[in-house]
């Protein structure tokens, strides 16, 4: 089954000098349960496509469906809780909250929700993802007692905890030395996996992308041959 699908997608930046063709025209569809890479240099598009999938943004031409739903059909807030209920995001940056505990940051788009935690799938989530020990710890003080590659794993823990149609990954292994990395990717591939979850995930990184089910290279805003 096809979860999503993406017909002539276009968007362009205009400067008094000049106009980018960031996404130029893309058409693609994605499988239920897929796990997909999108790799490109910097510059090619690949984040700006990733933003136009997830909702993040709106396209010039074209249109984008989820599960059937078009999203450029949405108004904003509208769109806003759409992307709540259906699609996760896992960012270069991990994005945690200050001043809230790695629990409370993980429940957190549940609880904006109005969502019921399904506390049987959270202890097995975070066992998964080696976080039990770690829920009680607050973000400021992580630099000092995570890594990167565990503050990311809270990441993931709250992208997958709301059980999202797709989940979006924009450079994730991005601030993780090589090691750290493909243990990241792993966790992230197992996960999808375990939890019949789609990832797209964006990466300039090829050996990231080599775990991927299939991968999509993007060319100045197109889908290369």
């Amino acid at each position: 089954m096809k979860i999503v699908k993406a017909v002539n997608l276009k968007k362009y930046f205009v400067t008094e000098n000049y106009e980018v063709h960031a996404v130029d025209g893309v058409t693609l569809e994605i499988e239920e349960g897929e796990f997909v890479a999108v790799v490109g240099t910097s510059g090619s598009g690949k984040t700006s496509l990733l933003n136009l999938l997830g909702g993040l943004d709106v396209p010039d031409e074209g249109g984008v469906w989820i599960r059937g739903s078009s999203l450029k059909d949405m108004e904003s807030e509208e769109r806003t809780i759409f992307r709540r209920r259906n699609i996760g995001f896992i960012f270069q940056q991990y994005n945690l909250i200050p001043m809230i505990s790695v629990y409370e940051n993980i429940v957190l788009p549940l609880r904006l929700d109005g969502a019921e935690i399904d506390q049987e799938f959270f202890e097995e989530l975070t066992g998964t993802l080696g976080l039990k020990e770690k829920l009680g710890q607050l973000p400021e003080t992580l630099s000092a007692q995570l890594s990167g590659g565990e503050q990311q794993r809270v990441a993931l823990a709250r992208a997958f905890n709301g059980r999202p149609d797709v989940l979006f990954a924009d450079e994730p292994t991005g601030n993780l030395d090589s090691v750290t990395s493909m243990e990241v990717v792993g966790l992230l591939k197992n996960c999808a996996k375990k939890y019949h979850q789609t990832v797209i995930l964006v990466t300039h990184q090829e050996e990231v992308a080599q775990m991927a089910d299939r991968i999509i290279r993007i060319e100045d805003g197109r889908i290369a041959e």
